[in-house]
């Protein structure tokens, strides 16, 4: 998408792939035969073009918008449909095997460089998702001894994440499909990162009425059933693109009475559970697609950048969050959302 590339010119300078060659169409529709063979072109040509697959430098660069983005209340999944419309690697062009076969989805449709592009985003997840691991090992370790009857504290903690979890969990697996079909592209990820920075604002205000009233706040694991299941319900709003998981379920840290910081912590500790289910069942499903589709190098290059950026992310933000709050989250999305809508309306580049 040339007007998208134009505004994310850093990135989309960073890949540059060789594409397919243009196909002869006739007036029909039809492709045409080949012209015969002459002297000069009876010798087979040793390959043809390949189709454009994920390099190194889109890695690197998919991996920076996963890891940077994926803890912060604006919207990983949003930042990487842009960032692949801005290097190209949004083509529902078929890809194919080593063969030369099309490489087909279960239900036989042809598997596109899209499809693999989306799939590559939700498994390098998985690096995002070894760091929060490695950053709040204590915390695991604590649920670890409170499902063995050892911490109370801890199994209270444990029970508040998985009730959190289920509501996205069962509305995921019925609306996987739908959401990847209609709302992985960028005219709904704008609508969602200006809705969601609405939301921010109100609930910022939210809170700090209730800290000047001097309510009494909750630690995560003092919360009660029904207030994991608010975080777990409004997590399912995130399952829209472009809304952000991290940002629902601080909100939802928010009206559950929890302080920005416990709030912060409670969603890396959902997210660890969360995305760990979406990358295993993205690559139990789309699993050998991937394989064929994706170069292994590549795949390990964006998990390690993911795993650093993630990293940095998180030490960041909860420290951010206490400090300012949600405000300057929501500015950003509001001003990205401008920029793209004036981009696609008005042809500013």
């Amino acid at each position: 998408m040339k007007k998208l590339s134009a505004a994310f010119a850093l990135a989309a300078a960073l890949s540059a792939h060789a594409q397919l060659a243009p196909v002869d169409i006739g007036d029909a529709g039809i492709v045409r035969n080949a012209p015969a063979a002459t002297a000069d072109s009876a010798t087979p040509r040793a390959s043809s073009p390949a189709a454009k697959k994920v390099g190194y430098a889109d890695a690197v660069a998919l991996g920076l918008v996963e890891g940077i983005t994926e803890y912060l209340p604006i919207s990983s999944t949003g930042h990487l449909i842009l960032a692949n419309a801005a290097l190209g690697l949004d083509s529902p062009e078929p890809l194919k095997d080593a063969s030369g076969a099309e490489i087909l989805k279960p239900d036989k449709t042809p598997y596109t460089l899209k499809d693999a592009v989306d799939a590559y985003s939700i498994v390098i997840q998985i690096g995002a998702i070894a760091a929060v691991a490695i950053l709040y090992w204590r915390y695991i370790l604590i649920m670890l001894a409170g499902l063995i009857g050892r911490n109370p504290a801890g199994l209270r903690l444990a029970v508040n994440l998985l009730v959190a979890f289920l509501p996205a969990a069962v509305a995921g697996l019925a609306l996987h499909s739908a959401i990847e079909r209609y709302l992985f592209g960028v005219k709904p990820v704008v609508i969602a990162l200006a809705a969601g920075a609405l939301l921010m604002f109100a609930a910022q205000k939210y809170y700090a009425k209730r800290e000047a009233s001097r309510a009494k706040f909750s630690k995560m694991e003092d919360l009660k059933i029904g207030q994991a299941a608010v975080v777990g319900i409004l997590q399912c709003v995130a399952l829209w693109p472009g809304t952000s998981r991290s940002m629902m379920t601080i909100l939802g840290g928010y009206i559950a009475g929890m302080r920005p910081a416990d709030s912060a912590k409670f969603s890396f500790l959902l997210g660890l559970i969360t995305l760990s289910a979406a990358a295993v069942y993205k690559t139990y499903k789309d699993g050998a697609a991937i394989a064929a589709s994706l170069s292994l190098a590549p795949l390990a290059v964006g998990l390690a950048v993911a795993f650093v950026g993630a990293a940095l992310s998180v030490k960041w933000l909860v420290g951010f969050l206490t400090r300012k709050g949600l405000a300057p989250f929501a500015w950003y999305r509001l001003l990205l959302a401008a920029a793209i809508t004036a981009v696609l309306c008005f042809d500013l580049l």
